[in-house]
């Protein structure tokens, strides 16, 4: 089908409806004001890797299923929405090294903290105490942090406890901002940004695809919020007219199969003969077995107020993370018999280590790759970090404010305002 014409404006373009474009969205509308047009392309659904599975009609968290406690934009964010906080239904976790459980939560504290001391004796003290020293740096400036610690210090700070759920499902926050910020969803694959000038002004042509044909854009602010993978459609997205061109933007990201499976845990995998007496909602697991990651029995992201989690000899909705598919026999394994399995695959995060560098943050004058910064950690809070550093540096930029751009002395004013 034959291109259509081509519409000059001026507006402001954001590729990608997940956490990043949607909080990047409603950050430009903040600064450059409520009039301001923002088109946000899409080709799947609305919250990108924040997303829910339906089960028996009700849906479940098969994406970024929680939050930590000091994500505060997305603390910020559900205020804003009107959200609330899933409420928590307790359950125990345990952690499964392949033929037995190597160390179970109790529901004594005193008890739990005594095994984990017993356990892996004063390592896992200092290990928490250097993700809280992490995690506060983050929080005063998020500035200078080292590779791949820093990764893995976000990572590891949600095993601490102190997470949190919204109620009806995660992607709302996503859905709301763009309602919020009364942004334009196109659902299209956006396949290439062009560089051109009118009058000495940068525009920047966006061309799409979509069930329609193919069209194009013109917009003074891009940015780019969606992962650019070598394994990814979304890698087929090109760019024009730079010089120098803009290139090498991709990488290598881990990939993450969540299974959602609606069954009879097989208890006895885990050494529990007697499925009533399974006393486990959450497991985790070493390096063995290697086919499996996580294994949780999930609520449904609307809780009501009579809800009861499922006992371990009930059918019962399970989420399990793993590297690959699991093949009928892994599932055989970890399930007696089961009614549904539905799937979702994700790359999750970059591969740490695989780039030399970081992916380049500011493309040109106004166009952004907000993910780049997923290279330093891949989290909600640091997408909407990204986020707002993006939306600041283009209002800066549009109006000449260079001297709030690459302050000097910065870290110390900000270290001594402190």
């Amino acid at each position: 089908m034959p291109r259509r014409a081509k519409s000059v404006r001026e507006g402001r373009a954001v590729v990608g409806a997940g956490i990043g474009g949607s909080a990047v969205a409603h950050f430009l509308q903040q600064h450059f004001g409520p009039r301001v047009q923002i088109d946000v392309y899409e080709k799947g659904t609305v919250g990108g890797r924040l997303a829910t599975i339906s089960v028996n009609k009700q849906h479940y968290e098969s994406g970024a299923a929680s939050f930590h406690s000091l994500s505060l934009h997305m603390q910020d964010f559900v205020k804003l929405l009107g959200l609330r906080h899933r409420r928590e239904v307790v359950g125990r976790s345990a952690i499964f090294g392949g033929e037995h459980f190597v160390l179970e939560e109790t529901d004594w504290y005193l008890l739990n903290l005594f095994r984990l001391w017993w356990h892996y004796g004063i390592s896992f003290l200092r290990l928490q105490m250097w993700v809280e020293e992490v995690m506060e740096k983050f929080m005063s400036y998020g500035q200078s942090a080292a590779m791949p610690a820093f990764a893995g210090a976000m990572s590891l700070a949600g095993a601490q406890g102190s997470l949190w759920s919204v109620e009806g499902g995660n992607k709302l926050v996503c859905s709301g901002l763009l309602k919020l910020t009364k942004a334009n969803v196109i659902h299209a694959t956006v396949t290439s940004v062009t560089l051109h000038s009118t009058e000495g002004k940068a525009l920047y042509q966006v061309a799409y695809e979509n069930e329609v044909g193919n069209s194009s854009d013109f917009y003074d602010i891009v940015v780019i919020a969606t992962p650019l993978h070598l394994d990814n459609s979304s890698s087929n997205l090109t760019f024009a007219g730079f010089h120098p061109p803009i290139d090498d933007l991709q990488g290598s990201f881990q990939p993450t199969v969540v299974s959602l499976v609606h069954g009879y845990l097989n208890s006895s995998y885990f050494g529990f003969p007697d499925p009533k007496l399974f006393p486990f909602a959450n497991i985790l697991t070493t390096d063995f077995p290697s086919f499996f990651c996580t294994l949780d029995n999930i609520c449904p992201v609307n809780i009501s107020a009579s809800f009861r989690r499922k006992q371990p000899q009930e059918a019962a909705v399970w989420r399990v993370q793993s590297p690959k598919p699991l093949f009928r026999t892994q599932l055989k394994t970890l399930f007696r018999s089961y009614y549904s399995v539905q799937t979702a695959e994700w790359q999750a995060h970059p591969l740490y280590g695989s780039r030399p560098t970081l992916p380049r943050f500011a493309l040109h004058d106004q166009l952004f790759y907000l993910n780049a910064l997923e290279w330093a950690a891949s989290s909600v809070e640091v997408m909407a970090v990204a986020a707002k550093n993006v939306a600041l540096l283009a209002y800066n930029r549009w109006y000449q404010d260079l001297d709030k751009i690459d302050q000097k002395d910065l870290m110390h004013k900000v270290k001594t305002e402190l």
